[in-house]
């Protein structure tokens, strides 16, 4: 499999007109454990969002193995491999995390096959 990496760099993201990520950079290699650490309200889950394209950043790149996220659909980066499942929402109890996540990679058409 390629070295497929994650590279976050100078993105800005805005709820309305409000600022709430701030020139974020970081990148994460395949293999190794990337954690996001911060109280309530730091932008985690914004910048998770930001990541896997419900929300787009005003100014910065997201790129996934070279490839730029910013022009594609939700939907076109769960094809390449890139999912989350929001905290303690939509979570099946049972399965493992990566069973969740693996779940929640499946596009609408495809869980119907499932």
């Amino acid at each position: 499999m390629e070295n497929q990496f994650l590279e976050v760099s100078g993105i800005d993201v805005f709820y309305g007109d409000v600022q709430v990520l701030w020139d974020v950079s970081f990148s994460a290699q395949e293999g190794l454990i990337s954690v996001f650490v911060g109280a309530n309200g730091a932008g985690k889950t914004t910048l998770l969002k930001t990541i896997s394209g419900l929300m787009k950043p005003r100014r910065g790149e997201i790129r996934f193995a070279h490839r730029s996220l910013l022009e594609l659909s939700p939907e076109q980066i769960v094809d390449l491999g890139i999912s989350h499942v929001p905290e303690g929402r939509r979570i099946f109890t049972k399965l493992t995390v990566l069973e969740n996540l693996k779940l929640g990679a499946y596009l609408p058409r495809a869980r119907a096959d499932l």
